[in-house]
């Protein structure tokens, strides 16, 4: 696999793993676990993806907390087209922005559900799905 100049793959479909911030999300994640940083300062969840220092007043001391694994749709598309050959076989398919329940947002698929159903302000909540080398966090309606 080639890749790019700070050595991440460039084959599209994989997260890159390796990024120091992110190690502990991507370990969670294998343990079908959702966490997330909240700076030790002010006690905001930051964002996805994982950073070195939070969003919301710039200190660099955080912690790694367990995640409801709840949330709402802020926004979706759906992809109707391929925009890279590794997702031919999925379309058509969402991608989301979820509202996490402690704060936070991340970037994901709803599952369990046609993409025309995903609707914003939906509730969801996370579900795992394991692949051989990582884990990728996904959402379901919640029922």
């Amino acid at each position: 696999m080639s890749k790019d100049e700070r050595g991440r793959p460039t084959r599209r479909g994989e997260p890159y793993m390796d990024e120091p911030e992110a190690k502990p999300f991507w370990a969670a994640c294998r343990e079908h676990k959702l966490t997330a940083q909240r700076c030790s300062s002010c006690k905001k969840i930051f964002g996805f993806p994982p950073q070195a220092f939070c969003p919301h007043c710039l200190a660099t001391e955080y912690e790694w907390v367990a995640l409801s694994g709840k949330g709402t749709v802020y926004s979706q598309i759906a992809y109707h087209r391929s925009w890279h050959p590794t997702y031919q076989d999925k379309i058509p398919y969402n991608v989301s922005l979820v509202d996490l329940q402690e704060g936070g947002r991340l970037v994901t698929n709803i599952v369990g559900c046609a993409p025309e159903e995903v609707k914003i302000g939906m509730p969801v909540e996370v579900v795992f799905e394991d692949f051989p080398d990582y884990t990728l966090p996904k959402f379901r309606p919640v029922k």
